[in-house]
């Protein structure tokens, strides 16, 4: 790794754009895969409850995308989620007294449905996009930019064109959990540490390299490159735990991590694993708990059964959420918390009674202080990350960490922690 002096910062930033290029890619580890769902429209007048709230006005019409009827890994708990935030919001004050309209459209993981779905929102004049998670987000922001309307308040975004459009407003950390993992392995005491990353998620391994630089420490070997069809990891498992490691960082979707967690086990290993929220989860350890016992996850937002998420989960019940779906996930949550964004900012920003696209864009261009109440840091859209110019629009560089304790997934920590130095390969020392 090199330093970061004139040639050093330049050589870091070719890394990071190779990152960048293959982010899309990469993104098959950001969140847990399940189940379902068709294009809907929820909320509005009636069925969220507005005319029985006393809501007035037209509605506030908003757009969720996600990846529903695809070949690849669907995302149904994420319209699940922001249908329940349209009918809770709606019997709880609506958005400046007037009802939400949430348009789920499915782009079906291929870049046309992407398309149509911008072109959907364009047509529908919603106010912005808001929750979602695809694939396909180069296909969308562009469209969505030269109308001004906003791609907002996305758990994770991995595409170069939602980490750098003036257009997009993440909440959630996006990658930084595996800076954010690295840093934490080294200050739990792992003394060998090894790596194991999905193929098409070696993007990842510059990041958690930077992350041990910054501890003074570094990966025992070469990363291993997990084969994403295999059944038997067994293989892997025995040269992630070589070297008598004691602490395997890893970058695995869940599916992979379902099948690699009974080679885990059969392997008798003390050794303890770090991975990613949403895909080191309940669903990937299960059958096989006491294997994953004190496992540590790094992620974007705090375990579901904290304090900041009391309304969602009193929503999801109230509501009858689809039991089949992972809410405890980068999905679900994230979902939630960007809903609970652009309400913030709609009523917190915006003086007159105009609540459109444009109105919505330059007041989030003006946020500087969004209050998330615990979901995630307090958020400033206002400064770009300029370190790194392909990742500016990260604004939100911090991590909260889980752990599997008694065969379940708990909360380790609530306080956020900051990782941008630690991603960058410098000490906070």
């Amino acid at each position: 790794m090199q330093d970061h002096d004139a040639a050093g910062a330049g050589g870091e930033r070719r890394r990071w754009s190779r990152v960048l290029a293959l982010a899309a890619v990469a993104a098959t580890v950001a969140l847990a895969a399940c189940g379902g769902d068709d294009e809907e429209s929820t909320g509005g007048g009636g069925s969220g409850g507005g005319e029985q709230s006393g809501l007035s006005g037209d509605p506030i019409k908003a757009m969720t995308v996600a990846s529903i009827n695809t070949e690849g890994p669907p995302f149904p708990m994420i319209h699940e989620t922001s249908r329940i935030f349209a009918e809770w919001v709606n019997d709880n004050g609506g958005i400046k007294g007037r009802p939400l309209e949430v348009i789920n459209c499915d782009d079906r993981g291929v870049g046309p449905g992407a398309e149509d779905c911008a072109r959907q929102a364009v047509q529908e004049e919603v106010v912005a996009v808001v929750g979602n998670y695809t694939f396909m987000a180069d296909s969308i922001v562009p469209i969505l930019e030269q109308s001004n309307i906003a791609w907002f308040g996305t758990c994770c975004a991995g595409t170069p064109t939602e980490l750098t459009s003036k257009a997009s407003f993440p909440v959630g950390s996006s990658l930084m959990y595996a800076a954010g993992f690295a840093k934490k392995a080294v200050d739990d005491g792992c003394q060998t540490i090894n790596g194991v990353v999905i193929d098409g998620a070696q993007p990842y391994i510059p990041i958690m390299e930077n992350a041990l630089k910054s501890q003074n420490a570094k990966f025992n070997k070469p990363p291993i490159i997990l084969p994403p069809t295999s059944q038997d990891y067994s293989p892997q498992v025995a040269e992630a735990i070589s070297d008598d490691a004691d602490c395997v960082l890893m970058v695995v979707s869940e599916g992979p991590y379902t099948a690699w967690m009974g080679a885990w086990a059969q392997a008798g290993t003390e050794a303890r694993m770090y991975g990613p929220q949403g895909n080191l989860d309940a669903v990937s350890i299960k059958g096989n708990e006491e294997a994953a016992e004190g496992s540590v996850i790094a992620g974007s937002f705090p375990d579901l059964s904290t304090e900041p998420w009391a309304d969602y989960r009193a929503a999801l019940e109230q509501y009858e959420a689809n039991d089949e779906y992972d809410y405890n996930s980068l999905g679900g949550m994230g979902t939630w918390a960007g809903y609970t964004a652009f309400r913030k900012v709609i009523e917190e920003q915006i003086s007159g009674d105009t609540v459109d696209a444009q109105t919505f864009m330059d007041a989030a261009s003006k946020t500087s202080s969004l209050d998330m109440e615990g979901m995630v840091p307090t958020l400033d859209f206002t400064k770009e990350w300029s370190d790194f110019p392909e990742y500016r629009r990260l604004f939100n560089r911090s991590v909260v960490f889980s752990q599997v304790k008694d065969g379940k997934i708990q909360p380790l920590t609530t306080e956020f922690e900051d990782v941008t130095q630690a991603a960058l390969g410098e000490s906070s020392g």
